[in-house]
């Protein structure tokens, strides 16, 4: 979170007890978690790290009777969990209770990592955390939807076949017939790949080097051309966050601007050091990718 909203949050705080509420709540979750506050303080969102590194970002309405009224709550997963709530709540309790929601959900997400991995999804990259189902390319122009099971998500998955009708009915009669020998303890791929007596198409090579990739802090692909910016003027994305679950990119030049605004940064010679906009793991940049 900015300094300056920080500083501004902390003046509201002076005019009502909604407010103060408010601001000594968000002290207790930190402020380096907080993604968007509303203007008047009745939005906000935080970003949550889980065990595996995945980022969350859990948005919070509040009303202006809040803790009478309990804070209504949205985030990209499967399902919202049941909101225990008092009076004496507050939203370092609402973190903790998404967090144990995470925790839950952990087997889920990694069954959908394993087959993104290992199978030729369609639109991996756009797949929502919330997301229960994959498109897998099975070859012949056919596809196979994966419909994973939220609480139990090693067993049997519902299974939709779609292409041309032969090789379909074809794979959906092997499918029934061997869907008996599904094995919970097996890997995912092992298993699709038993049931339906074949191999199948695995992710094509990724040539992510030509891939116009947007700057996670000014959301552009390259920098302005002008004189201001020699010698990154018109420079793409050359920073990219090291946790796998993040690899958010970012130029430098907006890394270090963001970073200098964060009181917790900490400088060593012409290295700044600080955290991930995204997941708040920590990051390090040189200074002399700044502005002349």
């Amino acid at each position: 979170m900015e300094v300056n909203e920080q500083a501004r949050c902390r003046e509201l705080a002076k005019s009502s007890s909604f407010y103060r509420t408010v601001y000594s709540e968000v002290e207790e979750v930190g402020w380096e978690h907080l993604v968007r506050l509303g203007g008047d303080l009745t939005f906000l969102s935080f970003r949550v790290l889980d065990k595996k590194g995945r980022v969350h970002i859990m948005e919070i309405q509040l009303d202006k009777a809040y803790p009478r009224v309990p804070p209504m709550v949205s985030a990209d997963v499967p399902y919202i969990f049941n909101l225990k709530w008092s009076m004496n709540s507050r939203l370092k309790n609402l973190v903790q209770q998404f967090q144990e929601h995470l925790e839950k959900l952990q087997g889920f997400w990694s069954t959908l990592d394993e087959i993104d991995r290992s199978l030729w999804v369609v639109d991996s990259k756009q797949a929502s955390l919330a997301m229960s189902c994959r498109q897998i390319h099975v070859g012949n122009d056919c596809l196979i939807m994966l419909c994973i099971n939220i609480n139990d998500p090693r067993s049997l998955p519902e299974c939709r076949f779609m292409g041309s009708g032969t090789i379909v009915n074809s794979l959906r009669k092997t499918w029934k017939r061997n869907g008996h020998r599904w094995m919970s303890n097996k890997p995912f791929t092992e298993n699709i790949e038993c049931i339906l007596k074949t191999q199948l198409p695995r992710p094509p090579d990724k040539e992510e080097n030509n891939l116009l990739v947007e700057c996670g802090i000014c959301y552009a692909q390259y920098l302005p051309i002008g004189d201001e910016l020699v010698p990154k003027s018109g420079s793409g994305t050359d920073y990219t966050c090291e946790n796998n679950n993040c690899s958010k990119a970012f130029h430098s030049m907006c890394l270090v601007d963001w970073l200098r605004s964060i009181t917790t940064t900490r400088q060593s010679f012409n290295v700044l050091f600080g955290n991930c906009p995204y997941c708040s793991e920590p990051v390090a940049v040189k200074t002399n990718t700044t502005k002349n």
